[in-house]
């Protein structure tokens, strides 16, 4: 088994609210370039900006839409609309924008989508601006999103280092996942032994649970349990971890480096040590390419993009 870190050799395609990508489609005209946060990391990827409401007709500028009912999902089940400031349904019109932003999104194959929260469109935790209170999340957008599987980002999180890399970190594992294949249980163990020092941060009671599960296992793999595991590593992958966590994983990792190598990585601290978010997501990165360099994996963040310099 090659224990190495996964390098992914084409440019991982992201999809994004249009109006988080620097396009001037929101409703007062106006834009939000949120990917500047992430600098020259955003040469990395492959972009596809969609904008529900623009794709349902409405126009910019235009007046500001609520969800009227539930959620975002209530309209789908005929129990909410949408509704403008001037009080005009246009319910049919973003469904159906809706859906041609998401078929958009699978003519591309594209299984990563960056929203702005606070739309009743895109939003998927929030759909009102602050100090409002109407409508509740998912968005109308948000929800088709949430139901296809899309492993979502919110657009905030790409203005804190810490926050992106923990992001696109998993990401990278989530979209890898996908593709590799599962048909026999060698196959199984090697994705498991790739990806099981990043569960056991995120949920070690559970990743504990399952590497136990797995080692039961005998006989041909039953297709079903590949089925589950996927979903289930999936899953996790989508929950954010916590800044203790990353840098308790950082230090583990390093030791196990320092202790393949037989040298020390420059500019790498303690746990303990003070420091601000940007120093400790400088000391990832820095992580990450060495690791890459001497071919060593890096538990915390096995997959990596071969573009990164």
């Amino acid at each position: 088994m090659d224990k190495g870190p996964i390098i992914l050799k084409e440019k991982p395609l992201i999809g994004i609210s249009s109006c988080c990508f620097g396009c001037a489609v929101r409703y007062n005209g106006r834009s939000m370039d949120m990917v500047k946060g992430i600098g020259r990391e955003k040469g990395d990827f492959r972009w596809v900006p969609v904008c529900p409401e623009n794709a349902a007709g409405l126009g910019v500028p235009r007046d500001p839409i609520h969800l009227v009912g539930e959620n975002g999902r209530s309209v789908w089940h005929q129990d909410g609309r949408v509704v403008s400031r001037g009080g005009k349904d246009v319910t049919d019109a973003l469904k159906a924008g809706a859906l041609e932003s998401l078929a958009t999104l699978a003519r591309a194959n594209i299984k990563v989508f960056i929203y702005m929260d606070g739309s009743p469109s895109c939003g998927v935790y929030r759909t009102t601006l602050k100090k409002q209170n109407r409508g509740k999340p998912p968005g109308i957008f948000g929800a088709l999103l949430d139901e296809a599987g899309y492993f979502l980002i919110p657009a905030l999180d790409l203005q804190s280092p810490i926050k992106w890399w923990d992001w696109r970190r998993r990401m990278l594992a989530f979209l890898w996942l996908q593709a590799v294949p599962l048909t026999t249980r060698a196959e199984l163990y090697d994705v498991w032994y790739r990806l099981k020092f990043l569960c056991q941060e995120l949920d070690n009671p559970w990743a504990r649970e399952q590497g136990r599960y797995l080692a039961s296992l005998t006989g041909p793999l039953d297709p079903e349990i590949a089925t589950n595991f996927r979903r289930q590593v999936s899953d996790l992958l989508r929950r954010p971890s916590t800044l203790k966590r990353i840098t308790g994983s950082l230090w583990k990792n390093y030791c196990h480096h320092r202790k393949v190598t037989g040298r020390p990585v420059a500019d790498i601290n303690e746990p303990t040590a003070l420091r601000n978010i940007t120093a400790i997501a400088r000391e990832l990165i820095v992580m990450e390419r060495e690791s890459a360099k001497e071919g060593i994996l890096f538990g915390t963040s096995p997959v990596l993009y071969s573009g990164r310099s």
